[in-house]
């Protein structure tokens, strides 16, 4: 009796393993994207503060402003685009008061980075088409160098 009972209950879930499947796969696909959208957007802002940091790194060595500019950009986009990166807008701002500091003393560089992504290859329902990320990265200038 108990076996006929159990053999009963066996054969009315014949299918059920693919109805579930189904019910699961796309929740399962959207945490896969989930992950990849995140990784890739840590990714990125690390490759964004990186070369803030070059961009200020470079920016410290300049004698003027306007080479600290010139310098801080291209370093800022050689930096970008070692990092596998496509901004769609780019910007570099300087604070080059530093440089003209007296000397013998330390005086600081910063530079501001701006970089859109374009997120929409991801293709992940509420995730935005785009993502600026925003970061600013100081650099001592040598307090004995010549100026």
């Amino acid at each position: 009796m108990l076996r006929r009972g159990l053999r009963q209950v066996l054969r009315h879930e014949q299918g059920s393993m693919s109805v579930e499947l189904v019910l699961i796969a796309p929740a399962l696909v959207l945490v896969i994207l989930l992950l990849v959208a995140g990784a890739r957007l840590a990714l990125a802002g690390n490759s964004v503060e990186s070369a803030a940091a070059a961009a200020a790194r470079d920016a410290s060595l300049s004698r003027t402003a306007s080479a600290a500019q010139l310098n801080a950009t291209q370093a800022a986009q050689t930096s970008i685009a070692q990092a596998g990166l496509s901004c769609a807008s780019f910007t570099v701002v300087i604070d080059d008061s530093g440089l003209s500091v007296p000397l013998g003393e330390v005086g600081l560089v910063s530079a501001t980075l701006s970089c859109t992504l374009d997120l929409t290859d991801i293709a992940l329902p509420g995730l935005p088409g785009t993502k600026t990320m925003t970061t600013t990265a100081t650099s001592p200038v040598d307090a004995y160098r010549e100026r």
